[in-house]
């Protein structure tokens, strides 16, 4: 294809998709447009080279994978890499995720989510260039700003660059939450940054370049094709569900709030199809009305805590998150009022009882946190334990900024 035939087709496809975007956001008059849509200011940087590309379902032009688009633009496209819930999104959490070839377009998959995390030397020879587009949420657990580090180091490492095509964090008005103690630092915590933190990928790889957090401090060579037209502020819809438990707009306003319940003997709606918009167990039955029965759901949560045991507690799918942009702060309360309510209280943080992912050290990030909510230490003095930690990394994020 020309080079004027395929930037033509670009513009084009940069066109309909920004319509289609338009309804995404509140405010009036605003057009977002993601790094992958704005295809007229990356399209130049992958002509006459070999291209891998780390993505999975959300990696989206208007209603097209980026994958499927570049490839019909002529771009020279030898490898896609997958990151946990695989290239197609259709993985468990947690589970392994293997090699193989996309059926729809025949290019070969590397998996960095099971035995490997990032590109080996032998995985780049045949790259150029390498892409990430990954829809994140803005929040620590949330592990594709890992995958994003792991990729930046490998870049740095093979002397390969790196283009950041950056999307819009739904929860990008949310700094909050105590700055991971590295003691602390595991799987689903790599970096001090508060549990919500605040920054969108392209923010975070400037940061994570800046502060040397990558491996033995290196630099990676990158490049970010900013979101036109957004603010942090903004209220912004995801146009595909960014992993199978975040399935609704609910879950993912609610997932700052809710994923530390992966650290206590409660379930969080893993084994539903309303994921993080409820809680409970089968210890509140004479407690709380509201009742739902975890199962196992193949791509989803296939062994959930409490599986095929009705469990009672917290319904929270009508909940207006809009006060959880009001207040400007995660949610703590839900977990002091259900250990308060616990009957088995002994039981509430021993995440060993369970099948849940880690205890809640690792998911707060820090080691005082479970102590403080037995003692019922006021909410005021808890937070004012996170500081000065908190306000310093406000400070810091300011630095790498891209938008309002």
């Amino acid at each position: 294809m020309k080079p004027i035939l395929r930037y033509a087709l670009g513009m084009l496809l940069c066109f309909y998709t920004t319509k289609l975007h338009a309804i995404q956001i509140e405010e009036p008059g605003q057009e977002i447009k993601t790094g992958a849509e704005q295809t007229d200011l990356y399209l130049p940087l992958l002509e006459g080279k070999r291209v891998a590309v780390l993505a999975n379902q959300t990696s989206v032009i208007g209603k097209t994978h980026l994958v499927d688009s570049l490839q019909k633009l002529g771009i020279n496209l030898v490898k896609v890499f997958g990151p946990e819930h695989g290239f197609r999104g259709d993985a468990s959490a947690g589970a392994k995720v293997v090699n193989s070839i996309d059926e729809r377009t025949g290019i070969p998959i590397i998996s960095l989510y099971g035995k490997k995390n990032k590109p080996s030397k032998q995985d780049l020879q045949d790259v150029d260039i390498l892409i990430y587009d990954l829809q994140d949420v803005g929040v620590r657990f949330y592990t594709n700003i890992n995958a994003l580090a792991r990729l930046m180091e490998a870049c740095e490492a093979h002397n390969k660059r790196l283009l950041i095509l950056d999307r819009p964090n739904p929860n990008g008005y949310l700094i909050d939450g105590p700055v991971l103690d590295m003691e602390y630092k595991s799987g689903i915590g790599m970096f001090p940054i508060p549990m919500s933190h605040g920054l969108t990928v392209g923010e975070f790889a400037l940061m994570a370049n800046g502060e040397g957090w990558l491996a033995n401090n290196v630099k990676a060579d990158i490049k970010v094709i900013p979101v036109a037209n957004y603010e942090h502020d903004m209220r912004y819809v995801l146009p595909v569900s960014p992993s199978p438990n975040l399935n609704t707009e609910q879950s993912v306003l609610l997932y700052p709030s809710l994923c530390m319940f992966e650290g206590v003997y409660v379930n969080h709606g893993r084994g539903t199809y309303f994921p993080f918009t409820v809680l409970g167990s089968p210890a509140y039955k004479d407690i709380y009305d509201f009742s739902f029965t975890p199962i196992g759901i193949k791509g989803m949560a296939e062994t959930p805590i409490f599986m095929d045991e009705v469990c009672y507690g917290i319904d929270l799918r009508q909940y207006d998150t809009e006060l959880l942009r009001k207040s400007g702060q995660i949610n703590f309360e839900w977990i002091r009022e259900l250990y308060k309510a616990s009957p088995e209280k002994e039981k509430f943080f021993d995440s060993k009882l369970s099948n849940q992912m880690n205890n809640i050290e690792i998911q707060i990030g820090r080691g005082d946190f479970r102590q403080q909510i037995i003692d019922d230490v006021p909410m005021e003095t808890i937070r004012a334990g996170w500081e000065p930690e908190l306000s310093e990394y406000k400070k810091m994020r300011l630095k790498y900024l891209l938008y309002p």
